[in-house]
């Protein structure tokens, strides 16, 4: 009844740029965070960045002062700015949300993932 859809991954030579949405619909009544998480092959799934629903950000050291995740409320959208991409920043990332239902439950929803490529 929920689903997350990541847009805006792509080829980004390094030192380049890419701006990630996603957009969460469904039965939602509440959006508690919002946040992005990245997977290499072999390797578990890493946080990159999160935000409550009041805006306090959390991100992940490697990303500092490189990436910028900010929400739209009001659309139930997270967006990720990455800046200076770095081929280490190659990964499949995913959008996560934890939400209220309209019958009470906290979900922890997951977008299908979008991949970045950072080569040149």
């Amino acid at each position: 009844q929920v689903q997350l859809v990541e847009s805006g991954g792509g080829l980004v030579q390094p030192g380049g740029s890419l701006r990630l949405s996603c957009a969460a619909s469904g039965s939602i009544i509440s959006i508690i965070s919002m946040g992005w998480y990245r997977q290499t092959p072999g390797k578990q799934r890493e946080l990159v960045a999160t935000i409550t629903n009041r805006g306090t950000t959390n991100y992940a050291d490697s990303v500092k002062g490189r990436f910028t995740i900010s929400r739209d409320n009001a659309k139930n959208t997270v967006y990720l700015q990455m800046n200076s991409l770095k081929p280490e920043d190659t990964a499949v990332y995913y959008c996560n949300a934890d939400l209220t239902d309209p019958w009470s439950n906290i979900l922890d929803a997951w977008g299908q993932g979008t991949l970045v490529t950072v080569s040149s």
